[in-house]
């Protein structure tokens, strides 16, 4: 087996793939921001903080990403969630600015979950 083989399989939500767009016309380097996480993710390096309210059944994590287009650092950066579906998947769920939102509720984690599982 060669080594730049992904030992984890990620996957994107239509809400990922829609806010990445929407964010990516006011920041532009975002894509570079997140590829280190998401190479991390890859890697079999699950990071960030697991989100509380979400039952035992998701585990569903929210890493800090560092938006280089605004130089304020990780706390003012971007929030990526997502979940590890197994040891050998991952699915991105959402992301967010943190300067342009707040926080996301489990209900609307559930929401994009409900929206992937109905499209799968």
């Amino acid at each position: 087996m060669s080594n730049d083989t992904p030992l984890v399989q990620i996957d994107l939500t239509p809400e990922y793939k829609r806010n990445l767009q929407e964010l990516s016309k006011k920041y532009r380097k975002i894509r570079l921001d997140t590829q280190p996480i998401i190479e991390q993710l890859q890697g079999g390096n699950f990071t960030g903080n697991r989100l509380t309210g979400m039952g035992e059944e998701y585990v569903i994590v929210k890493v800090r990403v560092k938006n280089s287009d605004i130089q304020k650092g990780k706390s003012a950066g971007y929030r990526l969630i997502y979940q590890i579906e197994s040891q050998a998947s991952v699915l991105l769920l959402t992301i967010y600015s943190k300067s342009e939102r707040e926080d996301i509720s489990p209900n609307e984690i559930r929401s994009i979950l409900a929206e992937f599982d109905s499209d799968r």
